[in-house]
C-alpha cells in the first residue's frame, strides 16, 4: 500500500467513514480540482474548495454534479494565463500569505 492509500484508510476510520466511499476515480477528480483551483484561483482555494465539495455531498448532491458545479467556476485556462497564472485581479490573492 501506498502512503496515500495508508493515510485514506487512517483518516476514514478516524471519521467513521468507509474507507471504499472514495473511489480512485473520484480521489483523482478531487485532486484535479484542487489543482485546478489552486493555480487559477488561489492556492489556499483548492482544499477549501474541496471541503465545500465535501459538504455539499454530505447533504445530498451526488459527488459528480458538485465537482461539475464547482469546476464550471473555474476560469478557462487561457483567462489564467492572460492574467499572469491568476484567474482574477481581486483581493483573494492577497489572502494566500506564506508558503507552508
Amino acid at each position: 500500500m501506498s502512503t496515500l492509500d495508508d493515510w485514506i484508510m487512517q483518516a476514514s476510520r478516524a471519521l467513521d467513514v468507509p474507507a471504499d466511499s472514495m473511489s480512485a476515480d473520484l480521489q483523482s477528480e478531487l485532486l484535479d480540482l484542487t489543482r485546478d483551483v489552486a493555480h487559477g484561483v488561489a492556492r489556499v482555494a483548492g482544499p477549501l474548495t474541496c471541503y465545500l465539495v465535501g459538504v455539499a455531498v454530505g447533504r445530498g448532491q451526488s459527488p459528480s454534479a458538485a465537482l461539475a458545479a464547482v469546476t464550471a467556476l473555474l476560469p478557462a485556462p487561457d483567462d489564467a494565463a492572460a492574467a499572469g497564472g491568476s484567474s482574477t485581479g481581486t483581493s483573494i490573492t492577497s489572502t494566500e500569505g506564506p508558503a507552508r
